[in-house]
Parts: C-alpha cells; sequence; structure tokens
C-alpha cells in the first residue's frame, strides 16, 4: 500500500471510530432526526457507512447490477441491508467494520470524502461538533472539485467559483471567491445546506 494510500485509511478508521464514539449516547429519539442527507434520517447515514465499509469491489459491481445500474438504488438497498431494528446493533456493526480497507474500483479518496461528509451530515443535526484532521479535508475538497456529480463529487457546483480554505489560503478553480474553512467548503461542493457567502 502506498504512503499515500495509507494516510488516507488511517485517516478513515479513525473518523469511523470517532464517530462511533460520538453517537454512543445518543437517546432513541435522536436516532430519527433528519440528516442532511434528503430522505435519511441519522439512523439510516449510519446503516450507510456500515455498509459502504463493508463493500469493495467485487461487491459494488454485483451490487450495481442488482440495482439495475441505478447509483441511489444500490445505496437504498445497502441502507436495508445494514440496518439494524436497534440503533445500537447498527452502531456495534459500525465498530466492527471500522478497520476495513475495502472500496469500488474508485480512487480510496471517495471513502475519505465519505467519512467526513457523511460524520457532517449525520453530527450537525444533532448539534455535535466533528474534529477531522486539516490535511484530510483539503485532500477530499481537493477530490470533490475535480470529480464529477454522477460520480458523487462536485466539480459541477464548484464551476466559476474560486474556493479559498480561510486556514491555509489554499485555493481551487477560478471565479466567484467564496472563502470559508475547508470543511464549509467540502459540505457545499458536496451538495449539503451550508450558507456561504462572498465577501464584499
Amino acid at each position: 500500500m502506498r504512503k499515500s494510500t495509507a494516510a488516507v485509511w488511517e485517516a478513515v478508521h479513525a473518523e469511523r471510530r470517532r464517530l462511533a464514539a460520538d453517537l454512543s449516547p445518543l437517546r432513541a429519539e435522536q436516532w430519527e432526526v433528519p440528516s442532511l442527507c434528503p430522505g435519511w434520517s441519522v439512523h439510516d447515514v449510519l446503516a450507510h457507512l456500515v455498509d459502504t465499509a463493508r463493500t469493495g469491489r467485487v461487491g459494488f459491481v454485483r451490487g450495481m447490477l442488482g440495482a439495475r445500474l441505478n447509483f441511489d438504488r444500490l445505496n437504498q438497498y445497502g441502507v436495508l441491508r445494514e440496518k439494524r431494528q436497534d440503533p445500537q446493533g447498527t452502531l456495534r456493526a459500525l465498530r466492527e467494520v471500522s478497520e476495513l480497507t475495502r472500496t469500488p474500483p474508485v480512487n480510496p479518496a471517495t471513502r475519505l470524502v465519505e467519512a467526513i461528509v457523511h460524520g457532517e451530515d449525520i453530527r450537525r443535526p444533532l448539534g455535535l461538533v466533528g474534529s477531522y484532521p486539516e490535511p484530510a479535508v483539503v485532500q477530499a475538497l481537493a477530490y470533490q472539485v475535480r470529480t464529477p456529480v454522477a460520480f458523487g463529487g462536485g466539480r459541477e457546483r464548484a464551476a466559476g467559483l474560486r474556493l479559498v480554505d480561510r486556514r491555509t489560503g489554499t485555493a481551487w478553480g477560478a471565479g466567484t471567491e467564496i472563502e470559508a474553512d475547508a470543511l464549509d467548503l467540502l459540505l457545499t461542493v458536496s451538495g449539503r445546506p451550508v450558507e456561504l457567502d462572498p465577501p464584499g
């Protein structure tokens, strides 16, 4: 495993463990809070994370065929498969898969994007504050701005914008300048409802 890939997995595994710890004290009603993913509860997103952690290259191809090449249907099947009746059971499943290094036939950075963005999909509606290594967030953002929306990225959303990380000054793209924390920029290009205002 290359050093850069190993660093991605180290960050992903750490985030899975942190998320499991953050969700351990949730009350029963909190699991049904709507996440930032339209139509999905906090519990649904957790089940999705379990499903994707278990999914490798062969499983992804088989799953896509079973879903008739519909990516959204594939994800919904995964949620139904991994969502336990008791949310604590789904949480235990996340702990069990937290160290897996499986991925579809795509760049491993997709798992980094997923860990951070879905972590915020869950945490923000619950009022929880996530803590992510800055290099991991920047790497995830760099991947999203060059990946088409059809493949889970945010290239079209970032078109015509110059995104500037206010902490590091790192910038992506050209056009109307948007300056914000890299985490908020990542969520925005990933299609999440984050208000970002142009400087003025």
